[in-house]
């Protein structure tokens, strides 16, 4: 996706193999597109907010459009795919598609930011220093990392590397750093200077040992000339927090890199900042001169702090652009949209079109035991129970049982599960997969909305930025980079 930025320099800045075009109207543009969004989401809050445990108490089939229900229940569950699947739609031979449903997808397609992964990602994952695609360094590197981590540390170290040519700086900083994996890649790997952030202590006792362990192993299969070209990690524990000053920030970055003053540039990376850290990062990018770029990756967005959880507008993690934030009821996103946002939409359209309909029904187990239960004890209505892992052929008073043990519903009579109304619930489990699957058809808007206002921000305070979908989305379904550049 091209985001066009507003600025006084040049016409074009060639970034990430492709070029943002910088247009007056690129700002007005971004906002319709924004309010676009929202006024679609407030004519379903009725749907996207709804819990699917509630599924059976508060009668949300009945709450569908008759059309969509007459329609979508025809359907075997591995069709609903069509609801998910932006790039086909398969019609069914047996009935015609209901309007509103085919209109409120396209909608959906149209204003939601591209999942695919993007060929300039690709592109540049593939173009790796010596040191990294050696075979033997490279299980050095790897080690004791998942397969879903080396996938995303690969693209966003060569993006990282990339934003340091079109923006040299003297050092990066990687908030939320861990074990530090991103940062050898690209100490040891690409020659940037990194000082990892890291509020675990133990964590960064760990990567120290590492970093110490990998040293060893370069030193043994290089030659002796290429070894000043590494650029061991800094570890500094700290603990970001919202209302920390850029100054204090400025100082303790500072001492990490042995630098008598602040009279240096650093770029600012994250992979996959938890929640508020995210915005912080970007704050911290906007108030701080020498901060030049940030590239980061967003999850968890059902723990940013809103209106509702958070009075302070300028510690609140969404919204943060001016012009939402002067329309804060339009604006707003519940806790179950931010949830949703999360879900790993490719992986569940897999399921679906696989007809992997035994793992399905667990959805339809948990809201038959809801209304059990809540019949019984109405105090312990969204009580947490365990989760169960799925085991083919599982039936649902084994569900039951083992959801429930140390909650009171435990020690319910088998009699009390065999009910006409339980049986008529889960004789119904695909309209819970037809529900599921409509409330996540919106679950791109929501994060489009999310990365909208962000990017909106980020251009209020006169940066260049672009959101790029980096990863495989079957991989790491949070999949997009926002990557900003300052203009001045």
């Amino acid at each position: 996706m091209k985001i066009h930025v507003s600025s006084s320099i040049g016409n074009t800045i060639s970034f990430l193999g492709t070029s943002i075009l910088m247009e007056s109207t690129s700002l007005v543009s971004l906002r319709s597109k924004l309010c676009s969004c929202l006024q679609i989401l407030r004519l379903y809050d009725w749907l996207v907010n709804s819990y699917i445990l509630d599924f059976y108490i508060d009668h949300h089939w009945n709450k569908l459009p008759e059309s969509w229900r007459l329609h979508l229940e025809q359907l075997h569950p591995e069709e609903l795919t069509t609801l998910l699947n932006y790039n086909k739609l398969s019609m069914q031979k047996h009935a015609v598609w209901p309007l509103s449903l085919l209109a409120l997808r396209h909608l959906l397609l149209q204003l939601s930011i591209p999942r695919n992964q993007s060929t300039n990602s690709i592109e540049l994952s593939v173009s790796q220093r010596p040191v990294l695609s050696d075979r033997k360094l490279g299980h050095a590197f790897n080690k004791c990392v998942k397969p879903k981590k080396r996938h995303e540390i690969q693209l966003m170290a060569s993006i990282c590397e990339y934003s340091c040519q079109i923006s040299p700086v003297d050092f990066v900083v990687d908030f939320g750093a861990g074990l530090g994996h991103l940062a050898r890649v690209l100490g040891y790997g690409y020659g940037v200077q990194v000082s990892c952030i890291e509020m675990r202590s133990e964590l960064n006792v760990q990567a120290r040992c590492i970093d110490t362990k990998l040293e060893s192993v370069l030193q043994k299969h290089l030659p002796p000339a290429n070894l000043p070209c590494f650029k061991r990690p800094k570890h500094v524990t700290l603990c970001i927090t919202p209302d920390m000053q850029p100054h204090q920030f400025l100082h303790i970055i500072a001492e990490s890199q042995h630098k008598p003053n602040t009279n240096f540039k650093f770029g600012i990376i994250g992979l996959h900042p938890c929640g508020d850290l995210a915005v912080i990062l970007m704050r911290m990018f906007t108030n701080i001169p020498q901060a030049r770029f940030l590239n980061f990756a967003s999850c968890c967005y059902m723990k940013l702090t809103t209106a509702e959880t958070q009075s302070n507008i300028k510690l609140q993690g969404y919204p943060l652009s001016q012009y939402l934030l002067k329309q804060r009821e339009f604006s707003f996103l519940s806790y179950e949209a931010l949830e949703i946002s999360c879900h790993a939409m490719e992986i569940y359209c897999d399921r679906l079109a696989s007809g992997d309909y035994e793992y399905l029904k667990v959805h339809s187990f948990r809201a038959a035991a809801e209304r059990i239960i809540i019949n019984q004890w109405p105090n312990l209505k969204h009580c947490g129970l365990r989760s169960v892992k799925h085991v083919p052929g599982m039936d649902f008073e084994d569900y039951f049982y083992k959801a429930t043990q140390g909650v009171e519903a435990s020690n319910l009579p088998r009699s009390d599960l065999q009910t006409s109304t339980t049986k008529n619930d889960l004789l119904h489990w695909r309209r819970i997969v037809i529900f599921y699957t409509l409330r996540l058809m919106f679950a791109p808007l929501i994060e489009s909305i999310i990365l909208y206002d962000r990017a909106l921000y980020l251009q209020e305070n006169e940066c260049q930025v672009k959101i790029n979908a980096a990863f495989d989305p079957r991989i790491s379904p949070r999949n997009h980079i926002t990557c900003s550049f300052k203009l001045k």
